[in-house]
This record gives structure tokens, C-alpha cells and sequence, in this order.
């Protein structure tokens, strides 16, 4: 791999420990909220996208190139509501689906396709991250004033579970 895509990698799965920030963060301010199933969905999604970072460290090492760790910037940490807190994650998972985009782009270029064949799972990552994000926005909104419904999502999302997807 040339040095710029290496150093790209490099910046996104930083990019990715960073979004394990924000979600923490999130969950924080969930459970300063007394609502422990959407810091369960927000801490799942924190334990995902490190995941995620830690998919991106090894396919660098398997490559014969190296991880770089950065220092983190700080996450947001107060929101207005849980609709200001999922659609913001929204908006992070749009930006996050655009530095993968610039990622194919780049392998593409160099037509490295070891790296365009791995950066295809992080795409298709990318719209199931979105839908989702895009689906409970939705339903909060429609559920905005009843109390009932939204403590439903939230023992909904206390069920909430992680598993690393098969190799």
C-alpha cells in the first residue's frame, strides 16, 4: 500500500476509537438520565465501533504496516433530549460513511483490491448503521409525548447485545 492510504487507514480507525468516544459519551448522559436501556444501545454501539477500529488495526498489521494511536478529541458530553442524541449520532454516521467513501475512492485509485475488497464490509456496515439511526429518529419523533412508548424503546433497547460478525 502506498504511504497516503496507509495513512488514511490510519486516520479512520482512529476515526473509529474517536466514535467509541462519542458513544460512550452518550451512554454517560443516558444513565445520567436514568434511561439504562439507551445507555445499554449507546454502549453497544460504543463496543461496535471499536470493533470496528480494532478490524482496521489488524488488516493494517496484516499488511505489513502500522497502527498510529492518536489522542482523542473530547465527545460532546450534554444534549437537549434523546432525539438530539440519536440525531446527532445520525449525522456522525453520515460523516463516518463519507470517510469510508474517500477510503474506496483512494484504494480504487491505487487499484489496491485487497484494501477495496476489505473497505466493501465497513460500506455495507455503514448503510445498516444509518437505517438504524434513521429508523429510531423516526419513531422518536412519533412517539415524542407519549412517555409510555418511550420507555417501551427504552426496555427494548436494554435487550441489546453485541456479537463480532463471523470472519
Amino acid at each position: 500500500m502506498k504511504d497516503g492510504l496507509v495513512q488514511a487507514l490510519n486516520e479512520q480507525m482512529n476515526f473509529e476509537f474517536y466514535s467509541a468516544h462519542v458513544y460512550l459519551a452518550m451512554a454517560a448522559y443516558c444513565s445520567g438520565e436514568s434511561l439504562d436501556g439507551f445507555a445499554n444501545f449507546f454502549l453497544i454501539q460504543a463496543e461496535e465501533e471499536r470493533f470496528h477500529a480494532m478490524k482496521i488495526y489488524k488488516f493494517l498489521n496484516d499488511r505489513d504496516n502500522r497502527a498510529t494511536l492518536e489522542a482523542l478529541p473530547e465527545p460532546k458530553n450534554e444534549y437537549n433530549s434523546m432525539l438530539d442524541a440519536f440525531e446527532l449520532a445520525f449525522a456522525h454516521e453520515q460523516q463516518n460513511t463519507k470517510r469510508f467513501y474517500h477510503l474506496a475512492d483512494l484504494a480504487l485509485d491505487e487499484r489496491e483490491h485487497a484494501t477495496i475488497y476489505f473497505l466493501k464490509w465497513f460500506i455495507d456496515e455503514q448503510v445498516e448503521e444509518e437505517a438504524l439511526f434513521s429508523n429510531i429518529i423516526s419513531k422518536l419523533k412519533r412517539i415524542e409525548k407519549d412517555s409510555n412508548a418511550f420507555y417501551m424503546l427504552d426496555a427494548e433497547f436494554a435487550a441489546r447485545t453485541f456479537t463480532a460478525p463471523a470472519e
